[in-house]
């Protein structure tokens, strides 16, 4: 699932997103090359940087002190409102997943929910999952398949009262049945579906059936504080007014014994993250700029994590009807007018090698099926676009039927993002388009602003994991009385019958042949514009162990700890 980061990294899949929201911050540096870029790509590989390390090398107990930038706005991720990285990556040490990841995006069972999860049947596809007899919610009582079936019909987009973020292969989910007992569930599929492996794992998660069962709960149960859970930490103390979020060890957990004591979240500006650092009120923080790293690098006890992201920015424009960018034909225009190489040479400079754009809202860079489908960097031919389009330019703006091309971009009030906006303004003067910056706060940027379509241009970072094809059908899928994470209300039936042919091809050449054909659609609908990969860079304590810069990779938070 697709998630959305806000700052450096708020926002959705491996490639793209799901939406989990994460916005993203990163400050330009100054200077040509550096020696902290050097050999760093900023294509997905087979890397992490955690330093890894067995749990006998570390000291007994500990509280690891993390940042996010705001408090949840619904704990439950599945939903719209809560489909946020930051919320996610709080609720991992928390909840059930089907799958562990290593850096490589290479899956195993997590046996520690699932003895088992297999293809057992094609005609019709089924698959079974075997849930650990051990397993149980944080009540005690167990986790079954009830609670895979009331996810599944939630999630399944057949009934509108869910506000789903996604449907992640679930509209393909015929019916799930009990299974040898209640620790057994079978879905079967009314047509193939090629990412049924991420349908609980990577950015999605299970939940309880007292979340999922009804729309009221899905909605709204989780909007004030988590109840339910099942890993080996649990909330043991939320704190809205002082944005404070304090995890400890699970008495009902049957796994093996975590490390760490707990985990603390602290509401911070992201702008204040490496200065929290500095001062040893964080553990582990992601950096935005090469000033960043350089501050981290010269600081006593603190050390840079890094290996390549899979967190990207882009722009999403919006096409609602009434809206200056409802033309496709403009959207194009604009998407050729913005230089996106020069946007990342500005704000990667110093952090990778060579940095380059991301040209595919499908796969990463340095992931198997990537390819450059983008329409390129064409000013002259832009401007002479709108031309034809009866945009006419007079002096430094164009009118058409008494209307001004003037495009209000809108983003998190974050220095990061405001340069790139600040590049793309001046890339649009040059042919005679406006464009307005709009900074947000943090709080409701995505349920007061994103949700509802209040921008003409918006900035955010998705965030992925290994299972890309479920977020082609939340992010580019158009169906109006079904957005998910689609906010730029953009699409055609033509795309949607190309989704449909991706997420239901089972061979993975052709697959992957599919989702570039909707990429390069996705790109000549200028329903979005890719900008950057994340460098993926951390500041840590250098006694920090077995979490840090992660790649693709999952972490197992019963082995975080601090040296001995």
């Amino acid at each position: 699932m697709r998630t959305r980061r806000m700052q450096a990294g708020r926002s959705a899949r491996w490639r793209c997103a799901a939406v989990v929201v994460a916005a993203g911050m990163i400050v330009a540096g100054c200077g040509g090359s550096d020696e902290f870029a050097a050999g760093l790509s900023d294509a997905i590989g087979s890397t992490s940087d955690v330093n890894p390390k067995s749990v006998d090398e570390l000291r007994e107990g500990g509280n690891l002190r993390l940042a996010t930038t705001s408090y949840p706005a619904n704990w439950n991720t599945l939903s719209n409102d809560g489909n946020d990285a930051e919320i996610a990556e709080i609720m991992r040490p928390m909840m059930p997943r089907s799958f562990e990841i290593d850096a490589a995006g290479q899956l195993s069972v997590d046996t520690n929910y699932f003895t088992d999860v297999a293809l057992t049947g094609s005609d019709p596809m089924q698959v079974t999952y075997s849930i650990n007899p051990s397993a149980v919610w944080s009540d005690g009582s167990p986790i079954t398949w009830e609670d895979i079936a009331a996810q599944a019909n939630a999630l399944s987009g057949r009934d509108k009262r869910y506000l789903i973020a996604i449907t992640n292969g679930f509209e393909f989910v015929e019916k799930v049945a009990r299974g040898i007992d209640d620790r057994q569930a079978i879905l079967t599929f009314s047509t193939p579906f090629a990412d049924w492996r991420g349908q609980f794992a990577g950015n999605s998660t299970l939940y309880p059936k007292s979340v999922t069962s009804t729309p009221e709960a899905f909605n709204t149960s989780l909007v004030d504080a988590i109840s339910l859970t099942a890993g080996p930490f649990i909330i043991t103390n939320t704190d809205r007014s002082q944005g404070r979020i304090v995890l400890g060890r699970n008495p009902k957990w049957w796994g093996a014994k975590p490390v760490l004591d707990t985990i603390t979240y602290s509401v911070l500006d992201r702008t204040s993250w490496v200065q929290a650092l500095q001062n040893n009120e964080l553990d582990l923080a992601q950096l935005a700029t090469i000033d960043d790293v350089k501050t981290v690098s010269g600081t006593e006890n603190l050390i840079i994590r890094r290996a390549p992201g899979n967190r990207w920015r882009h722009i999403t424009f919006n096409g609602a009807a009434g809206s200056i960018l409802a033309d496709p034909a403009v959207r194009v225009a604009i998407s050729k007018a913005i230089d996106r190489q020069g946007i990342v040479s500005a704000i990667q400079n110093g952090l990778v090698e060579s940095p380059r754009p991301l040209n595919n809202h499908v796969f990463l860079q340095g992931q198997k099926g990537y390819q450059d489908n983008s329409l390129g960097y064409d000013p002259v031919a832009a401007s002479r676009e709108l031309d034809a389009l009866g945009w006419v330019r007079t002096g430094d703006s164009r009118t058409k039927d008494g209307r001004k091309l003037v495009i209000r971009d809108v983003m998190y009030n974050d220095p990061t993002w405001v340069q790139i906006a600040q590049i793309i303004q001046q890339n649009l003067a040059t042919i005679g388009v406006e464009l307005t910056i709009d900074t947000k706060p943090a709080t409701g940027y995505f349920t007061d602003v994103i949700q509802p379509g209040d921008f003409d241009a918006a900035q955010f970072t998705f965030q992925g994991d290994p299972f890309p094809l479920a977020s082609l059908r939340q992010i580019y899928y158009y169906d109006p009385n079904d957005l998910q994470g689609n906010f730029g209300r953009i699409g055609s039936p033509e795309l949607n019958a190309l989704i449909e042919r991706t997420l239901t091809e089972l061979d993975p050449q052709k697959s992957t042949e599919l989702a570039n054909q909707v990429d390069r659609k996705v790109f000549e609908e200028g329903h979005s514009l890719p900008l950057m990969q994340s460098d993926g860079s951390f500041g840590a304590r250098t006694t920090l162990a077995n979490i840090g810069s992660p790649g693709l990779a999952t972490y197992d938070y019963t082995k975080i700890g601090f040296a001995k």
